[in-house]
């Protein structure tokens, strides 16, 4: 299938499935154990069900809005997503040029392959940096430093992987971080040929804001002991006061998934919470981000701008999400698809089809504006 002809996100994740090495493809398409969240992320959307209304004026429609004051040309951001350059030589860059293009928010992960300085270098425009926070707080206050020299102009505060879960699907494939590539791997990668030639025509394979950046971390034996060793287990609501300091900036937390840590994230200074089961990745047996998306908004919605992510993965998601009282949604697996589909075109081609899934849904809702959808735009029968 050729890029132009894909009209859903299940076109690109096909042609992605196709085009990039198992091993990175089943990386970011899993979830946790048994899979039961990660599926009922994109289920638990399907049961929402909209109210159409008709005889509606339905020109001039808009989906601009704002993400924590920043102007955005609808309501998403790209989340970020670790060892995106796996996906597609340069993976990071060519995302955040195809997130700037369409006028929508990149995230660039702390696990990425290109590092800060890559992306600020080739986009010469703002985005956003998420943080895992790591014991070595030397490192931690660096890379604040170099965010902040970049322009990063939001942080993005990652609190439910001090633990990494069980992953079924790179265990079985021998996955590891960074990658190891051994003869089952070499086989994976050599039947992806172009894939192969992009990746011989950069240097970019490693974990860029890491390798060199920490003590000990010049070699990839050095790097893999460095990252497994380093998630910060005493992480605590104070922890993110000191980072809130440091850092002086707008700060989005990301993980939430419980009413009382909303709370603790508003007081703690947040100017932006994530519904998240960090797509289904950590927690198996957690509700979809869907579920408990209503139940924040009631508690902490007046104190702080509510984002969500995890299971969309069409336009409907965005304007459901909407529905449910979130300011903005974020994709991760959508977009991962269309840069394994078709590089910095393909997570174009991604954005577009959400785009017109949105405007179209929105329109046959009887809206006009994407601030005016509200929980009056779905059947409170249909709620979870």
């Amino acid at each position: 299938m050729r890029l132009k002809n894909a009209l859903t996100i299940s076109d690109l994740k096909n042609m992605a499935k196709n085009r990039v090495p198992k091993m990175f493809f089943d990386y970011a398409d899993s979830g946790a154990l048994t899979e039961q969240t990660y599926f009922a992320n994109e289920s638990d959307y399907a049961k929402i069900l909209l109210r159409q209304r008709i005889a509606r004026k339905l020109s001039s429609r808009s989906l601009k809005t704002t993400m924590i004051g920043q102007e955005v040309a609808m309501p998403l951001a790209l989340a970020p997503i670790g060892m995106a350059g796996m996906q597609r030589a340069n993976g990071e860059i060519l995302a955040a040029l195809a997130a700037k293009k369409a006028g929508i928010p990149f995230t660039l992960s702390t696990m990425s392959i290109c590092s800060i300085e890559d992306i600020a270098k080739a986009t010469n425009a703002p985005f956003w940096f998420q943080l895992y926070v790591m014991r070595d707080h030397d490192y931690v206050r660096a890379t604040l430093d170099r965010a902040k020299k970049a322009g990063v102009n939001a942080l993005v505060l990652t609190m439910d992987l001090q633990i990494l879960a069980q992953r079924h699907k790179d265990l079985r494939n021998g996955l590891t971080a960074p990658p190891k590539f051994t003869p089952k791997h070499i086989y994976q990668m050599s039947s992806r040929p172009m894939w192969c030639l992009r990746m011989l025509g950069t240097n970019r394979h490693s974990f860029g804001n890491i390798k060199g950046h920490a003590e000990g971390t010049d070699n990839l034996r050095s790097l893999s002991t460095w990252t497994h060793d380093q998630f910060d287990l005493e992480l605590t609501w104070d922890s993110v006061k000191w980072i809130k300091d440091y850092w002086g900036g707008k700060l989005i937390i990301k993980g939430i998934l419980d009413v009382e840590d909303a709370k603790s994230a508003v007081s703690a200074g947040a100017d932006a919470i994530i519904v998240s089961n960090h797509g289904g990745r950590q927690l198996d047996g957690a509700p979809s981000s869907i579920r408990v998306l209503p139940e924040i908004v009631e508690a902490v919605g007046k104190n702080v701008e509510i984002h969500i992510d995890g299971g969309i993965r069409n336009g409907q998601g965005i304007l459901k999400a909407k529905a449910l009282g979130a300011q903005a949604a974020y994709i991760g697996r959508p977009y991962i698809y269309g840069l394994g589909a078709g590089g910095e075109a393909g997570v174009t081609r991604c954005l577009d089809i959400l785009k017109n899934e949105l405007d179209t849904s929105m329109a046959l809702c009887g809206e006009r504006d994407i601030n005016n959808i509200s929980a009056h735009h779905i059947y409170s029968n249909s709620l979870l």
